[in-house]
């Protein structure tokens, strides 16, 4: 099962001295802060955590799976992932 943001918000709640009110406000003040990096092509860097960084994507010939018609896909930009050391290894339980 996913963690979800109310999870986030709990586990906020049982570590610091914060209202439900208050973890909800840093935790969506946070994501806005990563939302709108991103969304100006800045990339993020999260020590110990990782690096989410944003690439372009050229235009490219693509093909509709519905119909089999051919069509343009516009260039576009994607995030991508990449995971830091130290998470890599806690992950892979080499702590």
């Amino acid at each position: 099962m996913a963690l979800t943001k109310t999870d986030i918000v709990e586990r906020i709640v049982e570590k610091n001295d914060f209202s439900p009110a208050e973890a909800k406000d840093v935790l969506e003040d946070l994501l806005e802060i990563i939302k709108s990096t991103l969304a100006s092509g800045e990339d993020l860097m999260i020590s110990g955590f990782g690096k989410f960084q944003v690439n372009e994507k050229k235009p490219r010939k693509g093909r509709n799976p519905a119909t089999g018609n051919s069509m343009m896909l516009e260039k576009r930009r994607v995030v991508t992932f990449k995971i830091a050391g130290k998470l890599k290894d806690q992950i892979n339980g080499k702590n």
